[in-house]
């Protein structure tokens, strides 16, 4: 199977499924010398676990990272790390019912058709559980930003368009969903800060265009938009351009309606993501499907699924984000004759 590696230098490739015995990445391109243990994966694996919340599938899940290879008395070695993350929890039985039926709105139909097969035990690679190894390996990526004053701000924003905040209109949708069996779409948004200009690249590696594959990797993501994204197609050029200054001797700009990107190259400013994620397509209020025999169908759709998926989804996004960024950023060292000849003679 391809497309399960993503980057360039910082390369993370996932490998398990939902019902197997356990999944995880392998993270290569990692530089030696940064301080990374066990415990260094805990808050964003927590961000993630399912069973955390009114939010969330009740399936129970340690999460717990196991690192095999590249890290020696609490340095990476610059050698591929390998990460295990175990499965315990599974109730494949609960899908029993489903292994000769095309779930709607799930990726069953296409994977059959590209394959002739497919584990129906929870979606197998198309399995939102692959995104736990996905947040294991940005985490990394994310304590190497921060050593560079890199931070991340990530949030969920709505639920079914009504305000996070507003919680006591969320609970009451939450509460209107469960009550006819069915789930909602969600919105989150990433903003990263202290991200330098000049980071990315100008024709098919833009630095937005990267960060669009990486998030729409996600198997949950329907849109996204980057500063003020689909809005521009209604603003005028006066309106949208953001004027620059100089501000404490540094070139900055007034407004941030790119997001913190020209050109697909990084401009100093706040990267700004939002992100739309569509509805738990497993819902348990009656559906209309077939067979892979051809016969047509309702079904009910049972087990421990998420009534929304923003909540547990947004850690993802920040995941996929820093280990987008950081590769960009490895990638750019060797931009420039002048920072290579300075790198290693030590002189411009």
């Amino acid at each position: 199977m391809a497309g399960s590696s993503f980057g360039t230098i910082f390369k993370v490739t996932t490998w398990g499924e939902s019902h197997g015995p356990a999944l995880g990445a392998v993270v290569d391109g990692c530089p030696a010398g940064l301080p990374l243990s066990e415990t260094d994966f805990e808050a964003c694996m927590a961000r993630r676990r399912p069973g955390s919340g009114q939010f969330s599938t009740r399936r129970r899940e340690a999460d717990a990272v196991e690192i095999l290879s590249g890290v020696y008395n609490g340095m990476t070695t610059g050698t591929p790390i390998s990460l295990l993350i175990r499965n315990s929890d599974q109730h494949s039985s609960d899908y029993d019912e489903l292994a000769d039926l095309y779930r709607p709105g799930h990726a069953d139909f296409g994977f059959d058709m590209k394959y002739g097969f497919r584990d129906h035990r929870g979606g197998g690679r198309s399995s939102g559980r692959e995104t736990a190894a996905r947040t294991a390996a940005g985490a990394i990526a994310l304590k190497a930003l921060k050593q560079l004053g890199i931070t991340f701000e990530t949030r969920v924003t709505s639920i079914g368009g009504v305000p996070f905040e507003d919680r006591e209109r969320v609970d009451a949708l939450m509460e209107s969903c469960r009550s006819s069996c069915d789930s909602i779409g969600s919105e989150a948004e990433c903003i990263i800060r202290g991200v330098p200009a000049g980071i990315g690249d100008p024709v098919f590696e833009k630095l937005d265009a990267r960060l669009a594959q990486a998030v729409f990797s996600i198997g949950a993501v329907k849109a996204l938009d980057i500063g003020d994204g689909h809005l521009v197609s209604t603003a005028k050029g006066s309106e949208n351009n953001d004027p620059f200054m100089i501000r404490n001797g540094h070139v900055e700009k007034r407004s941030n309606h790119a997001g913190g990107i020209l050109g697909g190259i990084s401009d100093g400013s706040d990267i700004k993501l939002h992100v739309y994620f569509k509805p738990t397509p497993s819902i348990s209020a009656l559906q209309h499907t077939v067979t892979k025999g051809g016969l047509e169908k309702d079904i009910s759709i049972h087990g421990r699924h998420d009534p929304v998926i923003a909540p547990r989804a947004a850690v993802v996004v920040e995941a996929m984000a820093a280990i987008t960024l950081f590769d960009a950023m490895l990638i750019n060292m060797s931009g420039r004759m002048d920072r290579i000849r300075a790198f290693y003679t030590g002189t411009l």
